[in-house]
């Protein structure tokens, strides 16, 4: 080990003078946000922003103060699952979020480009940039709990988002199939090696069941998302079965609407942060 120059910025050893906390972004001077809750997952695809959507409107139904930083800038959903369609305005103070129909405030890049399918080509750094922004200089107000809709993956956003952000703990989600081990077992060792608890994980896609007779039918084969949990000591599972109301309020962009108990519990147990 070379000779420390408490210049952790610029070093790469894990030793123990390094603070845990020196890369934390500091938030809006007129902002306050109490609580930071991180979703995420191993691989695209698997629901990880309809589970933010439902947990900030499960929680904002509660008399909570909520919001969502978007931070899967390059695959953004958060607005259309809400209905959001004006964009992003500017003060002299900062950049004013978006608000939902129930008041809950969001960003995301959607909001602040010109056409909504305009694709963005970025590169890593500046996107993980632009995440930061949406923290830095959002006016937040004093919100109670924020959820990060992150991209999949362990690459630079979760990373910036784990380093940047005071993350209070993480979702997982993921979906029944044979690679569901791997592709957890990755998004929750990230957040072992970042000392961030993972609070609970959810399987979006669970099963289907019949209007007509009540039978669960596990369209994706049988789950082992319990065993799972077990596996990585994950005390708090949640499943959201195929439920075409729920795809017909994505689509409509009224998620705010779609009230379940799908997530109770780990809503509650986020309730006791």
């Amino acid at each position: 080990m070379s000779e420390c120059t408490h210049d952790c910025g610029n070093c790469s050893e894990n030793c123990e003078s390094r603070d845990p906390k020196s890369f934390l972004e500091e938030l809006n001077q007129y902002s306050k946000v109490n609580k930071v809750i991180g979703v995420v997952s191993g691989k695209g695809g698997v629901g990880k922003s309809l589970v933010t959507a439902l947990m900030a409107a499960a929680m904002n139904r509660t008399g909570k103060r909520t919001a969502i930083l978007d931070a899967d800038v390059t695959g953004p959903s958060i607005p259309k699952l809400f209905g959001i369609k004006d964009k992003a305005q500017g003060s002299e103070l900062g950049i004013l979020p978006g608000e939902t129909e129930k008041g809950t405030k969001i960003i995301s890049v959607n909001m602040l480009l010109e056409n909504d399918d305009d694709p963005v080509v970025w590169r890593g750094p500046v996107i993980a940039g632009v995440v930061k922004q949406f923290w830095t200089d959002v006016l937040w107000d004093d919100i109670d709990y924020m959820f990060v809709d992150m991209p999949p993956g362990t690459g630079d956003v979760p990373l910036t988002v784990f380093q940047s952000l005071p993350v209070d703990g993480i979702i997982v989600v993921a979906s029944p199939q044979e690679l569901v081990e791997m592709i957890v077992g990755k998004a929750v060792k990230m957040a072992e090696m970042m000392n961030i608890p993972v609070l609970g994980i959810v399987e979006n896609m669970a099963y289907f069941e019949c209007p007509d007779c009540g039978k669960k039918h596990y369209i994706f084969g049988e789950s082992h998302i319990d065993e799972l949990a077990s596996k990585f000591g994950i005390d708090t599972v949640s499943k959201i079965p195929i439920e075409p109301a729920l795809a017909a309020a994505c689509d409509a962009g009224k998620i705010e609407d779609y009230k379940n108990e799908y997530l109770a519990e780990i809503i509650e147990k986020i309730n006791k942060l």
